[in-house]
């Protein structure tokens, strides 16, 4: 009955708007079981989306889709690229976008399945500046900036030479965010406008600072989500499956052929690019370049494993929260931007995954392609404003504290800071200081008085002089008494 009824979708599937289905959501929800189970359905090919996985090697690790599962249903983007070799985003979409393409056109579902959200955001939105240095990769091409980077020019330099060609981009950035400084001068010198000018385009385009206006209007969004403690163990059970499937072997067999060499010329490994940036490799590294009798060993190569294990376990919680809290802060939360429906599904009851996951994603493609309204209530459709993550970075400006002379970007970050308990030990400091520094000068007068009197009394003025220059001290210190009790009454009121 079930296969029937799925012949009969298909069978009409070509006369329906197809819309471009994404699976996001933490490491170890189930996203790819959903995209295989969705892709028999309607007919679909899966796009991975992870910046680790369109390496060749390194299966087990990177938590690949087996050879069987693969065969369920056609995988682009999966085992592609060379391991030692760079792949930027921008690459990842100039490969992507032309599969969603074919796919539409040959009336077949694009799904794109993946945790590396970056990857994500660049298939959804259009964007009016490429940025291939997005996430941990590094372009192939240097720049100039980057020559000067690498040459040594201060924080402040790189700020002092933005404000000059873009002071509204200057004004918004911290002169220690030299990121985010640099990436905007390079704006200026790939596209002669600056960073500020293509914002507002991508604004005006229907976008925002986030990027501009979607792709597709057809797009909708299935979000897996799960309780933190119950996908914790989740994770700490696949680690244990990762290990039982020789995953310590894997690494170290990939260690030998690719990082041994730089180990042996007294070089640190560098865990920053290509595949060597997943999950496993930093924290087993330890391990990885003891001599093999060492590793061997119940005392200092066991003890290593159990580290390298634990640290691994903690690594990917850690990496399921980034990815949690992503969607939320530029999905869910972002009312200034297109955003696609968002809809959420529990996967924390897997006894349940048949009814909560895979039957409402089956009933919320199926009212979409049907031009109906899924009876699933998007999770984005109604954010609360209490809620809503309105503030576009692209608009908020810099605050100096004279008080504490730190720089503050935005209205939030300057409001928590001058309401807080370290401004306000900062303020209260400063003034004791002062306070003190005002008294000390009392004191020197004083002395100068003693001094005046002391002369008179030893005939070195004429008696009238003295007099005088008595009667203009303690005027004076009568005057200065007075500054003082205006001083304590106006800490009064501020405090």
């Amino acid at each position: 009955m079930a296969e029937s009824q799925c012949q009969a979708e298909c069978a009409i599937m070509s006369s329906r708007v197809q819309p471009i289905l994404v699976i996001l959501g933490a490491t170890g929800t189930g996203k790819s079981k959903l995209g295989i189970e969705l892709a028999r359905r309607f007919r679909g090919e899966i796009i991975s989306a992870d910046s680790m996985q369109v390496y060749k090697g390194l299966d087990i690790i990177t938590a690949k889709v087996t050879k069987e599962e693969q065969a369920q249903a056609q995988h682009h983007l999966l085992d592609v690229v060379d391991p030692l070799r760079e792949f930027t985003v921008v690459e990842f979409r100039n490969r992507a976008l032309p599969i969603i393409d074919r796919l539409v056109k040959s009336a077949k579902m694009p799904i794109i399945v993946g945790g590396t959200n970056y990857y994500i955001e660049s298939l959804i939105w259009k964007v009016l500046v490429d940025n291939p240095n997005q996430g941990d990769f590094d372009s192939d091409e240097e720049s100039p900036l980057k020559i000067r980077r690498i040459d040594g020019t201060s924080n402040e330099e790189l700020h002092k030479k933005l404000m000059e060609v873009d002071p509204e981009m200057a004004s918004r950035l911290h002169p220690n965010n030299r990121r985010k400084v640099i990436r905007s001068l390079e704006i200026f010198e790939q596209h002669g406008t600056t960073h500020s000018e293509i914002l507002r385009q991508q604004r005006l385009a229907g976008g925002s600072a986030l990027g501009g206006p979607l792709r597709h209007e057809n797009s909708i969004i299935l979000w897996l989500t799960c309780n933190r403690d119950v996908l914790d163990r989740r994770l700490d059970a696949r680690v244990d499956s990762m290990l039982k499937a020789d995953l310590v072997q894997e690494l170290l067999d990939f260690h030998e052929r690719y990082n041994k060499d730089r180990i042996q010329k007294n070089e640190s490994a560098d865990y920053s690019k290509g595949i060597f940036q997943s999950i496993g490799f930093k924290e087993f590294h330890n391990y990885l370049i003891l001599p093999k009798q060492e590793r061997d060993s119940e005392t200092q190569g066991q003890k290593l494993l159990k580290e390298a294990i634990e640290n691994l376990k903690i690594a990917t919680r850690r990496y399921a929260r980034r990815q949690h809290k992503w969607v939320r802060n530029r999905l869910i939360r972002r009312v200034d931007r297109q955003v696609p429906p968002v809809y959420s599904l529990d996967c924390t009851d897997l006894e349940q995954w048949e009814s909560e996951v895979y039957g409402k994603a089956v009933e919320i493609v199926a009212a979409v392609m049907s031009g109906e309204t899924p009876r699933v209530k998007a999770t984005n459709s109604s954010v609360d404003d209490t809620d809503a993550k309105v503030t576009d970075p692209s608009i908020e400006t810099n605050h100096f504290c004279e008080v504490c002379q730190r720089v503050f970007i935005g209205e939030f970050q300057w409001t928590e800071h001058m309401t807080g308990a370290k401004h306000k030990r900062v303020l209260e400091k400063k003034r004791r200081l002062e306070k003190e520094q005002y008294l000390k000068e009392l004191e020197k007068k004083s002395e100068a008085e003693a001094e005046i009197k002391k002369d008179a009394e030893n005939g070195s003025e004429t008696e009238s002089e003295a007099k005088k220059d008595a009667e203009e001290v303690l005027q004076t210190k009568s005057e200065e008494k007075k500054d003082v009790q205006k001083v304590l009454e106006a800490e009064s009121l501020t405090t």
